[in-house]
């Protein structure tokens, strides 16, 4: 379970997210909704322990994100797969580099890297493009290897902060699709979105904020 309590956050006298406390339970579809400049990125971000609260606590399944140390908060992001607008992908690696990337860094096995990166590509759809560089990937497969690298470390939870924000509506749909079949898997999804259309194919729990207050849980 992933639990906000009263977590408010401040820049200066702005307040960004204001005395907000939510609960999301293991293998939910969560959709958290409101516009540009709402808080929504700053929820996730205090998530998974790259934002410093002003006030409250994030616990996942017993475990105090706000206090945690750096070695531990290390530890606990190879638990969330994130996955952003902009791919994050290295350019200069293939598919399969980019996706196999996070494990060689944590000193897995070359067998074992090969067995989990061919699995994140077969899930993703990716195996005819793993010798492919990004610069040779439309926006979808580029967003889509960003998905199978957040799967890596076969995460309980996966976090998706506007996926689909620089994708055209065929492309938008695919990776809805595939964060479905994800989730039908057992993986607990948040997805942050101002996308109307998205939420639509979702159909599922909306949590929306504006101006750093929950309007909608």
């Amino acid at each position: 379970m992933i639990e906000f309590l009263k977590i408010t956050k401040r820049y200066g006298r702005t307040t960004v997210l204001d005395d907000i406390t939510l609960d999301i339970e293991q293998g939910e579809f969560v959709t958290i909704t409101g516009p540009s400049g709402a808080g929504k990125t700053t929820l996730i971000y205090a998530l998974i322990g790259a934002e410093k609260l002003s006030k409250g606590k994030v616990i996942v399944d017993g475990f105090d994100v706000t206090k945690a140390k750096p070695s531990e908060l290390q530890d606990y992001r190879r638990k969330i797969g994130i996955v952003f607008q902009d791919y994050k992908l290295l350019p200069r690696k293939t598919v399969y580099e980019n996706i196999a990337f996070a494990l060689e860094v944590c000193g897995y096995s070359k067998k074992e890297i090969q067995k989990r990166t061919m699995e994140a590509m077969r899930i993703t759809g990716l195996e005819e493009l793993r010798n492919n560089y990004p610069s040779q990937l439309s926006g979808g497969e580029k967003q889509r290897t960003a998905i199978a690298r957040s799967l890596i470390h076969a995460p309980n939870i996966l976090v998706a902060d506007e996926p689909t924000g620089n994708l055209d509506e065929d492309n938008t749909k695919k990776i809805v699709q595939l964060l479905l079949k994800i989730n039908k898997s057992g993986t607990t999804v948040l997805l942050a979105t101002h996308d109307k259309e998205v939420i639509k194919m979702i159909k599922g729990r909306e949590i929306r904020i504006n101006k750093g207050h929950l309007t909608k849980s």
